[in-house]
């Protein structure tokens, strides 16, 4: 099998689990990604949160809008640059993302344990380095 069609047969067995973790949420995955970077990595300006969860400007000032409505983050002036504004997620911002993200895993934690055999559960112990090493070596598009 080349390579090709497994990442075609690796990506359609994804998208239903995908939707499935999506499915509990509260928040777009794009406000999940603003909210898991920020969480992780503190603040940020509006060009760094773009950078990193690979959204426009555009897309990251109205999810940014549509977080500090819910607050869910603040913007706080950079007191050496007036320009500048930092995005800091709130606690009820932390509170939310964990909520999320706690009803996707406990999801997927009863379906592995309901639908896969033992052996099935240690082919996919044994197959999350791989994809770890997929998701942090990737090459550029």
């Amino acid at each position: 099998m080349t390579s090709e069609p497994i990442a075609h047969a690796f990506l359609d067995s994804l998208q239903p689990l995908l939707r499935q973790l999506d499915a509990g949420r509260t928040l777009s995955p794009g406000k999940v990604g603003v909210l898991r970077h920020l969480a992780g990595h503190g603040r940020a300006t509006a060009a760094q949160l773009a950078t990193a969860v690979h959204v426009s400007p555009q897309g990251i000032s109205l999810a940014v809008r549509e977080l500090e409505r819910q607050e869910l983050v603040v913007k706080v002036p950079d007191p050496a640059d007036k320009r500048r504004w930092w995005i800091e997620a709130t606690e009820a911002g932390r509170q939310r993302l964990d909520h999320d993200s706690a009803a996707g895993r406990q999801w997927l934690d009863r379906a592995v344990e309901d639908v896969l055999s033992a052996d099935e559960r240690r082919a996919l112990a044994a197959a999350v380095p791989v994809l770890q090493k997929l998701g942090t070596q990737l090459p550029d598009a």
